[in-house]
């Protein structure tokens, strides 16, 4: 159907209320073909979009029918599967809440067991319950860093990571055959208020509402991973760090682990309580300066070195520390996720279990200074596609054949894992390494900062740079396809007088050589391009798997920063204009 059959037809149902029916009659032409003229995406990474009404937009309708193509899926599993359940979690966004309750009722209503936690929680704690329950699947509802207008929906499969491609075509293929209306929901009056509080109490027929029980498991496998607790005894109550969650999910797991293990923290206050309109800030993103503003300035009153900010469903960690001026610098993702794999390394090292055959993973598109870190200690590196549910894999596949330990994983966007009581990203784990990192260095009297520039200095100055184009619009997808096939089909020789030594094409799997001579991948299809140039710098491009964005990455690396800075700026320069 065309947008305005698609709107015809929503606008005559009678499931709609007064208030949304009034909605749909105020929309102009635009605004139809924007909200109707495809449906959301679904993909691995779930589906996500702007809040409103329409095939295109995130509502209750939109919500009610993924969640009855989850259903169908597991369903078709057997009763064992329904049995098991599905674990449902939230962030602190516009209709979070509702979209949550909806998802248990719906659940319940086609026989599936449901377990809908009482209040909001993380990403990691979501993947976490998963697997502690022995779920079928988890929901969990977040639209991660992106502005408030958005809301998202993302699944987990039985592992705790997200689900896979395989399970996630079967999942669509049910909900393509789902209409938006008419899905059946239990009869029951409980909402997301009236489940607060409350720790294994079933509120309606195979609803179970879970809490303080799952949340005491998780907080001892987080507080397990410490490597330090010796300085954290020491210095642990002398260390000034300040926190903001952002108005999101991880004040209270991020507080409550860091005082369990006495490590001294001060939260800032504005930004302490949920606020599902994020206001004090221009987005909801740790990685933007702006976004940890308010902890700066709060850091600057105290006498405090460093600022740590997660995002709204705490999956991702900003940080803030002071250089060798006692300026407060913003660290990117690529330099957190380095020193945290030198911190794990050299403390493993240092406590005498550092495994003989331990390993990191990273992104096709996060830094190479890790890759060198870790060969500093004798530790694999291996690469995987960009999404964490490919890390994820990695644990899975390794606990299975025991060929490598799994020590920490990272990608460039913020995200990491230590340990392997998650599958996804977690910034609750990652505030608690990072904090522990600074009571260990402070007893050794060395600065973040002082330790970042070692690195550099040891391993060479690495420098990436990322931007993302938006797309939107009815034609949108289809100018980032024009311009992915128009990278595919030129031919570089050079790039900013860099030679391209190779050309990965993630969706055929073959590189290409600057000789001819070809090469088979081994990596899953994806929709990106890498090139390979000389000195070991590289190029990516590729469309976001939740936004209608393309995304560029260079990377370079030279004796200096400013040299490497150059070189990844003017990389960068060239990939934006090649695709304007």
């Amino acid at each position: 159907m065309g947008y305005l059959e698609n709107y015809d037809s929503w606008k005559t149902s009678d499931e709609l209320t007064e208030k949304e029916r009034a909605r749909l009659l105020a929309m102009t032409d635009e605004e139809k073909k924007e909200c109707f003229w495809a449906p959301l995406e679904f993909g691995t990474a779930g589906m996500r979009g702007v809040i409103d009404l329409g095939v295109n937009r995130m509502n209750r309708f939109t919500v009610g029918r993924a969640t009855k193509g989850l259903a169908d899926y597991i369903t078709s599993l057997g009763e064992a599967a329904m049995k098991r359940g599905v674990v449902i979690a939230r962030d602190t966004r516009r209709k979070s809440d509702e979209f949550a309750v909806l998802t248990a009722k719906i659940l319940a209503g086609c026989g599936i067991r449901a377990y809908l936690y009482e209040d909001v929680r993380p990403v990691p704690m979501c993947s976490f319950a998963v697997r502690a329950l022995g779920a079928e699947a988890g929901v969990m509802i977040t639209a991660s860093h992106n502005p408030k207008i958005y809301n998202g929906y993302k699944v987990y499969g039985p592992d705790g990571a997200q689900m896979s491609p395989e399970s996630t075509d079967k999942v669509v293929g049910y909900i393509s055959k789902t209409p938006y209306f008419g899905i059946k929901k239990i009869d029951a009056d409980f909402d997301a208020e009236s489940v607060k509080g409350l720790d294994g109490v079933e509120v309606a027929p195979l609803v179970t509402v879970i809490g303080g029980g799952v949340d005491a498991d998780y907080f001892a496998a987080v507080e397990s991973l410490g490597l330090s607790p010796d300085a954290v005894k020491e210095f642990g109550g002398k260390v000034r760090i300040v926190y903001t969650p952002v108005h999101g999910t991880g004040h209270m797991p991020v507080t409550k682990v860091l005082a369990h293990m006495g490590i001294n923290v001060t939260v800032v206050p504005e930004q302490a309580l949920p606020d599902t309109e994020f206001s004090t800030v221009r987005v909801p993103n740790p990685e933007e300066a702006d976004t940890l503003a308010l902890g700066v300035k709060l850091a600057d009153e105290i006498k405090s070195d460093v600022v740590i900010g997660t995002d709204p469903d705490a999956d991702r960690m900003g940080v803030a520390i002071r250089d060798d001026k006692g300026k407060f610098v913003l660290l990117n993702g690529n330099q957190i996720g380095s020193l945290m794999t030198e911190y794990i390394l050299r403390r493993r090292k240092e406590n005498g279990t550092l495994p003989s055959n331990g390993a990191i993973v990273k992104t096709i598109v996060t830094t190479e200074l890790a890759r060198k870190i870790a060969e500093s200690y004798g530790v694999a590196t291996f690469d995987v596609l960009t999404g964490f549910k490919f890390i994820g894999e990695k644990i899975k596949e390794w606990e299975a054949t025991g060929e490598y330990v799994y020590l920490f994983g990272f990608e460039e966007s913020y995200g990491s894992l230590v340990g392997t009581h998650a599958r996804d990203k977690d910034a609750v784990a990652a505030a608690m390494i990072f904090a522990e990192m600074i009571c260990y260095y402070d007893s050794v009297h060395a600065s973040l900062w002082q330790v970042l520039q070692d690195l550099y200095a040891k391993h060479g100055y690495y420098c990436e740079r990322s931007t993302s184009v938006a797309f939107g619009g009815v034609d949108g997808m289809d100018r980032m396809r024009a311009i992915m096939q128009k990278l595919r089909g030129a031919s570089f020789d050079d790039i900013c007088g860099s030679r391209v030594l190779a050309s990965d094409d993630l969706v055929s799997g073959v590189r290409k050589n600057a000789d001819g001579s070809t090469q088979k991948i081994e990596l899953p299809s994806s929709n990106a391009l890498k090139l390979h140039l000389a000195g070991g710098d590289w190029i990516c491009a590729r469309p976001s798997g939740t936004e209608p964005k393309l995304k560029f990455y260079t990377a370079a690396s030279a004796s200096s920063s400013e040299s490497a800075s150059a070189r990844a700026e003017g990389y960068l320069a060239f990939m934006k204009k090649f695709a304007e």
